[in-house]
């Protein structure tokens, strides 16, 4: 059976609707386009499973209160406020099915909107009076940007091992993840080494969920409105490439390389790396490697006496990995 997100929405939807409320209220301006804007991408907003892990990590610490709900909003606003940004740099046309924001309005609306969603996550960071919570926000969007930062600068060089591409999305997406579990465990003054053991979790769950994220490249699908090979495209070799190119014992494995240290690889190329990728067992790979992953996370709960929270925390988990966008 599928495993869906309904189930936990189900049962947090007054924590959510709340939560929806300050950041309506918080993205609420005296401007009549902004307004228009953010109201209009504001319904077609995703999944909200950070705000979820931030929740669950703070039931998971003694309950949901008002710290973890403003900062909740304020994670949920700075990972849009990302994606906004992002649909920039790549020239996107569609998030979700939906035109982006800059392909309605022009990137330099688009970019402006972002940073309005920068300044909401801040005054809801503030709204907490919690320092520690600020500090774990700041120290996540600090991460983002230098993971991303990274993978450009990676992405010229054209090479990437296992491990260099793990500190990479551990920096750009996990650290969002991580930031959900702190903010649970300060909204309700949890022990540092409690807090940190969370952290490992969901640092776990995010690097999953960016794994799961790239192998979307490795196929046409326009429910995802992600071009197959997009990530080539960019330079950015993912895991499934990196396995396959590991693979010295294949015949075309030189060929193949050749390839990716192409300065501008064709169509053509890109088609032929993908498929070389899958016929290599990439996919494979990335499947046996977020399995492990969630044998790890698993650990992390064993010590924990069985709950709903813990229960909700592993379907979150096989949902990341089975998940279909």
């Amino acid at each position: 059976m599928a495993v869906s997100l309904e189930h936990i929405h189900s049962q947090l939807r007054p924590q959510l609707d709340e939560l929806n409320r300050i950041i309506t209220t918080t993205l609420t301006s005296g401007s009549e386009l902004t307004n228009n804007i953010v109201s209009n991408y504001l319904k077609c907003k995703g999944k909200m499973l950070r705000p979820i892990v931030t929740l669950l990590s703070a039931k998971f610490f003694g309950g949901i209160n008002e710290k973890a709900l403003q900062g909740a909003a304020a994670i949920e606003m700075l990972h849009n406020a990302s994606l906004i940004h992002d649909d920039v740099i790549d020239e996107a046309q569609e998030r979700r099915g939906l035109p982006t924001i800059n392909s309605v309005w022009s990137n330099h609306v688009a970019v402006l909107v972002g940073d309005f969603f920068v300044t909401g996550a801040l005054r809801c960071g503030v709204a907490t009076g919690d320092g520690r919570i600020l500090s774990a926000l700041a120290d996540m969007g600090r991460d983002l940007s230098l993971g991303e930062i990274d993978q450009v600068d990676i992405a010229r060089n054209h090479n990437i091992d296992e491990a260099t591409y793990m500190e990479i999305i551990r920096a750009k997406t996990a650290s969002l993840f991580e930031c959900c579990a702190a903010v649970g465990g300060y909204a309700n003054n949890a022990p540092q080494t409690a807090i940190d053991e969370l952290r490992r979790y969901t640092r776990l769950l995010g690097i999953c969920f960016q794994i799961k994220d790239d192998t979307f490249d490795y196929y046409n699908d326009p429910i995802i409105g992600k071009p197959t090979g997009n990530d080539l495209r960019e330079g950015k070799v993912t895991l499934p490439l990196i396995y396959a190119l590991n693979r010295t014992d294949l015949p075309e494995h030189d060929e193949m390389l050749a390839l990716v240290n192409k300065e501008s690889p064709t169509s053509e190329d890109i088609d032929r790396l993908i498929e070389f990728a899958k016929r290599a067992g990439g996919i494979d790979y990335a499947y046996e490697t977020m399995k492990r992953l969630r044998d790890e996370a698993n650990d992390v709960l064993m010590p924990y006496s069985p709950d709903e929270t813990v229960d909700q925390f592993r379907e979150i988990f096989d949902y990341v990995i089975e998940r279909k966008l």
